[in-house]
This record gives structure tokens, C-alpha cells and sequence, in this order.
């Protein structure tokens, strides 16, 4: 990789390191791994990692990068460091890069600045093209779920991004079955096809499994899960303790409350497993989401190149056995990790 410093040109070889299977019943591609912007690149880091990160990851195949209207810190950081580091470095390339965000969680202040209502999520995604300096987004997510504004609503504020020319597709996370169906009706309705579905899945987070699984099977639907690697749970980073700097030891999504015997126990003994197929337990925990065929990409995180390539070097192993997802079964229990 160029020195962070020069002008980036891209590995020549980029598309023959990944895999980019189709999403759903539709023309898009994803790689197996896309990178996440939810931490690490706000203005509490360095720009110049934020670089160097976004440069390797392209360097080696990963062409989707997600963000949010509130990621940072500040919120809304993250998208106009992400504008800045595209514009110098990836204007070329645009064509060749999917680039989403999301709205839904709370942004401004008052009554419009969270949630489901059109007035917020077209609003937001405005502003979230602003930040980056685009003049559309190839996926526009529905970042959860509202309680009080018709689904039919906030479905109609996706359909106007995706027939204002605004994004390309449309997305939801952090729906469940019940609501994933619901939105696929009412966007088909609307003549506009439901994409994609972003959940949280890992090892110590199986709510996924409860039906959702099946929903997407059912419509034909890609989906994209975030936090496979539970937030650094299902790292070796915490199996001898709570290292010093550690989000565990800021406080940071963990706490220490988290790194109970309970954890330690299971962590451990994936990592037993995990070593047996010399790979890391971040690497294992990766493969086990990407096992079910209708994950079409695991979105990672990367506070470092290292740590980047460590998570897509995962994809150099061979898929798991049958008798190595039974052999993981007794240790990726639900709620693992979760204080009472």
C-alpha cells in the first residue's frame, strides 16, 4: 500500500482476492466482508488511520462501506471524514463502490430528529449527502423500527429516496420477521423492491435465528450483519482479562460487568476451536455468521490496518464442517457477555 501521504491508486488485483455474491433477489453484489464506520472514525481518530484503513480495505477487495447519520463522535462525524478521505482519495472510483447510510436514531433535537417519520428520514438523508459531498447513496436504511409512525410512512420515505434519485435501494435494520414482512409488502406495493436487512447476529447474539432467518429465505432477501464479533467478545481480546484501553475498560458499548466466568468460559473454549483451524476466534466468529447462505456480507469494524486484515484474512479459510458448527453449538449461547 502507498504511503498514506501520496496519491492513492488502487491494487490492480483488487477483484480477484474476494468473493461478491449476489444480494437477495437482485443485480447487486456485496463482498463477504464489508466495512463498518460506526466506530473508529469520528473525530476521536486520527485521520490519517482513517485513511489508511479505508485504503487497505479497497486494496483488497472490500467495495461497500456503511455509515450512519449519527456516527462519530460527534454525530455525523464519521460521514464528513468519510467525504473528506473519498473525495481526495476515491473519486475515481465511485462507480465501483457501494456506499450506504441510515437513519432513524436519534440526530438533532426535538420531534424530528429520530425515528421513522418522512420528515426525519428524508431530512436526514439530506444532510447525511451533504456531510459526504454525494449526490446519492446506493443504500438508504430505515435504522429501526418506530412504534408510533405507520409502517407505511416511513416505507413511503424510502420509496421517495429511491425514486428521487437519492439512493439506489432501500434497507431496513434491526426490524424483526413480523415488521421485515410488512415492509417488503408495502414497498412492493409501492413498486419498489426491499433490498436488504441489517441485524445484529454473532455467537452471543442469536435473535436473528428467531424467525428472521426464515422471513428472508421466504422473500428472497439479502441481509448484512453487523456486530459479528459481539462488540469485541468474540476477540481474543478479553480472554486474560481487561486490557487498558479497551472499550470493556472505557466503559465503551462494555463494561468489565461483561467479562463474567460465564463469558470467559465460552469464550475460551471457541478459541480452542478456533485454534485448531489456526485461525483467530474473531476469524472463526466470522465464518460461523457467514454460514447461513442468506447473510449475503458481515460488516466489520477496524480501529487499525492490522486488525482489518486479520478479519478478512478470515476468508482464506476453508468453510466450517458440519462437526465443527456442532462442536461451537454448546458455547454460542444467546446473551453471553449481556449484564443483568
Amino acid at each position: 500500500m502507498a504511503d498514506t501521504n501520496d496519491a492513492y491508486l488502487a491494487a490492480s488485483n483488487r477483484y480477484d482476492l474476494l468473493e461478491y455474491p449476489l444480494v437477495g433477489r437482485s443485480g447487486l453484489r456485496l463482498p463477504r466482508i464489508s466495512l463498518g464506520l460506526w466506530n473508529n472514525f469520528g473525530d476521536d481518530r486520527p485521520i490519517a488511520t482513517q485513511r489508511a484503513i479505508l485504503r487497505r480495505a479497497f486494496d483488497r477487495g472490500v467495495t461497500h462501506f456503511d455509515l450512519a447519520n449519527n456516527y462519530g463522535p460527534p454525530a455525523g462525524s464519521a460521514e464528513e471524514n468519510f467525504g473528506t478521505i473519498l473525495h481526495q482519495d476515491f473519486a475515481r472510483y465511485r462507480d465501483e463502490l457501494i456506499i450506504s447510510t441510515k437513519a432513524g436514531y436519534s440526530m438533532w433535537p426535538g420531534p424530528y430528529g429520530e425515528w421513522g417519520s418522512r420528515k426525519n428520514l428524508l431530512s436526514s438523508l439530506d444532510a447525511s449527502l451533504g456531510r459526504m459531498g454525494l449526490d446519492y447513496v446506493d443504500i438508504f436504511y430505515s435504522h429501526r423500527p418506530d412504534p408510533e409512525t405507520p409502517l407505511e410512512e416511513t416505507m413511503g420515505a424510502l420509496a421517495t429516496a429511491v425514486t428521487s434519485g437519492k439512493a439506489l435501494y432501500a434497507g431496513i435494520s434491526n426490524y424483526d420477521a413480523q415488521q421485515t414482512r410488512e415492509a417488503h409488502r408495502i414497498l412492493g406495493e409501492m413498486g419498489i423492491p426491499l433490498l436488504i436487512h441489517q441485524p445484529r447476529y454473532n455467537m452471543f447474539d442469536r435473535r436473528m435465528e428467531d424467525g428472521l432467518l426464515d422471513a428472508l429465505a421466504e422473500l428472497d432477501l439479502g441481509s448484512i450483519v453487523f456486530s459479528p464479533l459481539a462488540q469485541g467478545l468474540l476477540t481474543a481480546r478479553y480472554l486474560d482479562g481487561v486490557p487498558v484501553g479497551s472499550r470493556a475498560s472505557e466503559g465503551r458499548w462494555i463494561s468489565e460487568d461483561n467479562i463474567d466466568d460465564a463469558y470467559l468460559e465460552r469464550a475460551r473454549a471457541l478459541n480452542a476451536i478456533a485454534e485448531a483451524r489456526s485461525q483467530s476466534l474473531a476469524q472463526l466468529a466470522l465464518l460461523w455468521v457467514l454460514r447461513h447462505p442468506q447473510v449475503t456480507s458481515a460488516l466489520i469494524g477496524a480501529s487499525s490496518v492490522r486488525q482489518l486484515d486479520n478479519s478478512l484474512d478470515a476468508l482464506d479459510a476453508p468453510p466450517l464442517t458440519a462437526d465443527e458448527i456442532t462442536a461451537i453449538e454448546p458455547h454460542a449461547v444467546h446473551g453471553t457477555g449481556t449484564t443483568k
